[in-house]
């Protein structure tokens, strides 16, 4: 994720999520709480949770994402607020 890159606030409602950052340092938000991870740590979106993941340093951000559900689709986003005006 590019500098100050930041994906919609959204859920899912077939899929749970595991973030790993690789490199850099990554704004979660999951539920109610916002916390900064750095390499190596990682977080666990579980499946209907409101989450955000957003990169406010300077240096890019790479994390993996490993998506859990019977269903993985795109259309599996349900998007609460979105910076790119998509639904």
């Amino acid at each position: 994720m590019k500098p100050g890159g930041i994906l919609s606030l959204q859920k899912h409602k077939h899929r749970s999520e595991h973030w790993v950052v690789v490199k850099g340092t990554a704004t979660v938000t999951c539920g109610e709480e916002e916390t900064s991870l750095r390499e190596n740590q990682s977080v666990y979106i579980p499946k209907g949770v409101v989450h955000r993941l957003a990169n406010n340093e300077k240096e890019p951000l790479h994390l993996i994402e490993v998506q859990v559900g019977d269903y993985v689709g795109e259309d599996d986003i349900v998007r609460i607020e979105d910076t790119y005006g998509r639904d």
